[in-house]
């Protein structure tokens, strides 16, 4: 069994840890982010793509996702724990 809460901080934290990880790559190593984003896409060109974020939009970005991380968490961890057999 889960307990939603931990599961909902822990995902939250996570996202937000890889969001300012990248974030950071992105601002002082731009080829090694574009490396490493690349990456996870087959290869394919996708970083280009990413556009220049101001602070305020990368704040406001940075809490709907951290946002967005812990309530699916909280229902990941709900749903698992309703039709989990026990």
């Amino acid at each position: 069994m889960f307990k939603p809460m931990a599961l909902a901080h822990s995902l939250a934290a996570l996202v937000a840890v890889f969001f300012v990880v990248l974030y950071a790559l992105q601002v002082a190593a731009p080829a090694l982010f574009k490396i490493i984003f690349n990456a996870q896409f087959y290869g394919a060109d996708i970083a280009k793509l990413v556009p220049k974020m101001a602070v305020g939009d990368w704040v406001g970005i940075l809490v709907v996702s951290a946002a967005t991380a812990w309530v699916m968490g909280y229902a990941w961890a709900w749903l698992y724990n309703k039709f989990a057999k026990k």
